[in-house]
């Protein structure tokens, strides 16, 4: 990063007076989802202005098509199952499509942004509303749906967050069938009476379990394990399970060819496995094989970036590498870092502190009313966000370290930091403990059911966990303890103490210190 630009004293105004050129603000921020909004929030807390570029709804895919929507859908079935696993309650059979549609409706607000927008007014975050596109060094060209273009001028820094894309496989026929992706599912206004999923990761197996809670037939085509991420034993349960709630498992399944009868009529999938070729015929084809950084169209080619297919190269800061002078920021997806709403949004907060240390006002210089100030922007703190030291705020180190996965299937799945394989992988000299979360006090007062798994990886060198993967009801719950103790290094000696209350399904933690020895 340059060290000789001067940062600001107070905020400017959005366009000089009397000038008829570009709009000017400190910051520029294209792309308002929740990883912008970060920033945005960050970078503006020291007196810096900062405008944010949106082309869709503010609150981005998490608010509206994938965190919250999906996991509305996923809600009653679990709660159901909860319930039927407790003595002595009376539950419905199955769940009701209708008021489960209708409160996922009132969760996206009814794809409307207008209290997203208000939140953005009331943090004092401009919004343009288009397509946001570098054409130079802190100059974005911002077109609105009218094709109307507005240049704007960043006098610090743009940071990019425009998160991903789902990826189409190249088989002949599925673009021409007009599959659901993961909007179309988290949105239907309908449940159809069959779906074929086509992929194995976290969206294949949360959608295979949402459309099967609400009646659909499920069809699963899976080329490999499912959760490939996680460790082994967890893809295993999830399948088993899916299996018991109906869906029809197919691992090892290649779509080879698919045709649609008609504009919204059935769609049949062709697939080859070690049997050879099989068909499969559903009311609707959901395809959910991954996603890529959204680099593309944004104008990174105009600033010597080419070669970003794969996501933004960029350092613990965040800071964009190769581009001269350090004014390029990008958080979320986009750097092809982690796929995951919390840790863009970490990301999102290093940023947007790095920016507000280095370009924002001195204390008492500006720093917008009302809101304390967590890094103003003294010559200590622009030093430390250019050194970007490991676990200071100024680095996103947990990124490597300590990412954290919560999957909503039934059973649930959650980890934090390093699977065995990724350790090993590392170098680390690891330990594995298991243990069943059915044989602690608190699952058997939970449900007659409870059942579950959870491993913890050690390395034995320094003697403290790596990583921790949990597989069980609610395991999502479970997972912070974890990531406190994974990101805090915390020896397992000094873990000891920390003694679990009685009788919870917490009380994991002292059985996995006493299978390991202690």
């Amino acid at each position: 990063m340059s060290e000789n630009i001067a940062p600001a004293a107070q905020a400017v105004s959005p366009r000089p007076a009397g000038s008829a050129g570009p709009l000017q603000y400190d910051v520029v921020v294209i792309g308002a989802g929740p990883v912008g909004e970060n920033v945005a929030d960050r970078a503006g807390r020291t007196g810096l202005s900062t405008v944010i570029v949106e082309a869709e709804l503010v609150g981005g895919e998490c608010s509206y098509w994938a965190c919250m929507p999906s996991k509305t859908l996923l809600r009653p079935g679990a709660a159901l199952a909860a319930a039927r696993d407790v003595p002595g309650l009376t539950v419905a059979p199955t769940v009701d499509p209708g008021p489960v549609l209708a409160w996922r409706d009132e969760v996206t607000s009814d794809w409307d942004d207008a209290g997203q927008v208000e939140w953005l007014d009331g943090a004092g975050i401009a919004l343009l509303r288009g397509h946001g596109r570098i054409v130079g060094p802190r100059r974005v060209e911002v077109t609105d749906p009218d094709g109307n273009r507005t240049l704007v001028e960043a006098r610090y820094a743009v940071a990019v967050a425009t998160g991903s894309v789902p990826v189409l496989p190249e088989v002949p026929g599925l673009a021409e069938a007009a599959p659901w992706g993961s909007r179309e599912a988290t949105a239907a206004e309908e449940v159809p009476a069959s779906v074929v999923v086509v992929g194995g990761g976290v969206v294949a197996c949360e959608m295979a379990t949402a459309y099967s809670d609400l009646g659909a037939h499920v069809t699963l085509l899976a080329r490999h394990g499912l959760l490939g991420g996680a460790e082994p034993f967890a893809g295993e349960a999830v399948g088993a399970s899916l299996g018991e709630l109906g869906v029809d498992v197919r691992l090892g399944a290649s779509p080879v060819r698919v045709v649609r009868d008609g504009v919204g009529g059935p769609v049949t999938i062709t697939y080859r496995d070690d049997a050879g070729e099989h068909e499969v015929t559903a009311a609707e084809l959901l395809v959910a094989t991954g996603r890529v950084p959204r680099t593309q169209d944004v104008g990174l080619d105009t600033v010597g970036l080419t070669d970003v297919a794969r996501g933004l190269p960029v350092d613990e800061a965040m800071r964009v590498s190769g581009v001269e002078g350090g004014w390029l920021f990008a958080a979320g997806d986009v750097t092809g870092r982690v796929a995951t709403t919390h840790q863009g949004k970490y990301q999102a907060r290093v940023a947007g502190d790095v920016i507000a240390a280095t370009f924002g006002s001195a204390p008492g210089d500006g720093g917008r009313s009302g809101d304390a100030v967590p890094v103003p922007a003294t010559e200590e703190n622009r030093a430390a966000a250019r050194a970007a030291e490991p676990w200071s705020r100024f680095a996103a180190t947990a990124d490597h370290a300590a990412q954290t996965q919560v999957v909503f299937t039934r059973p649930q799945v959650a980890w934090v930091g390093l699977s065995e394989r990724k350790a090993q992988e590392a170098g680390l000299d690891v330990r594995v403990v298991e243990y069943d979360l059915g044989w602690v006090a608190g699952a058997h007062v939970t449900g007659k059911s409870f059942a579950g798994r959870v491993s913890a990886v050690v390395d034995e060198a320094r003697r403290v966990l790596v990583g921790v993967t949990f597989v069980g009801p609610d395991a999502g719950e479970m997972l912070h303890a974890a990531t406190v103790a994974v990101v805090g290094e915390v020896p397992l000696e000094r873990l000891w103490h920390a003694v679990p209350a009685y009788p919870t399904v917490s009380e994991v933690w002292l059985r996995l210190l006493e299978t390991y020895g202690l």
